[in-house]
């Protein structure tokens, strides 16, 4: 599913326009960036969390030359899915 099915799946449950719909789906999308940006979590009951996590600076190295390299700690957002979501796909 991408996004333009996923739409279309909105405006069909809660029986709105597509375009509402789309105006919707991104208006959540940017209040979770906002949120993982200010560094909060964004929980859904039964969906799952959206939340950042770190990642430690590292060694790594290049496969073409086999030069190491350091590679700088980074913020990544990730997904823990709720129990409700997890037991719908099972």
């Amino acid at each position: 599913m991408n996004k333009t099915d996923l739409i279309d799946s909105i405006a069909a449950q809660a029986d709105i326009s597509k375009a509402a719909a789309g105006r919707a789906l991104d208006a959540a999308v940017e209040s979770i960036k906002g949120a993982l940006k200010a560094g909060d979590s964004v929980s859904l009951i039964g969906f799952g969390t959206f939340y950042v996590g770190e990642r430690a600076a590292r060694t790594g190295r290049n496969p073409r030359t086999g030069k190491t390299l350091e590679i700088k700690a980074a913020k990544q957002p990730k997904f823990r899915p709720g129990k409700g979501l997890k037991d719908a796909c099972n």
